[in-house]
């Protein structure tokens, strides 16, 4: 079973860019009720899909230089990267059917 991992502006380029599969990254805040709301999905997507996907997640108030360089400017920011580059976006909270259904979509193109 995978885990979330807690990724900071120091950490990004080893942990996203730098991996050897995907990575939907979700960028977050404590004091946002949607992060919170998603969350637990985020881990269920992690424990499913973690032989195919890397789930990992950036504090924005702890670490502004990543969020800033990809234009993130709502949360919950939710980012797939493969081989380094960013394949898909989506901003705001959604069923896990939704994210499910978008995840799987990014990953089929990104193959």
């Amino acid at each position: 079973m995978s885990q979330i991992v807690e990724v900071s502006d120091a950490t990004f380029e080893r942990e996203v860019l730098q991996a050897d599969k995907p990575v939907l990254v979700d960028f977050w805040a404590e004091w946002c009720g949607p992060c919170k709301m998603i969350a637990p999905y985020l881990e269920q997507i992690a424990a499913e899909k973690g032989d195919r996907i890397k789930v990992v997640k950036v504090n924005i108030d702890e670490n502004p230089m990543t969020p800033t360089k990809y234009g993130v400017r709502g949360i919950p920011t939710l980012m797939i990267f493969a081989g380094g580059e960013l394949k898909a976006t989506k901003v705001g909270a959604m069923p896990k059917t939704k994210l499910d259904q978008w995840v799987e979509e990014t990953l089929a193109e990104a193959a």
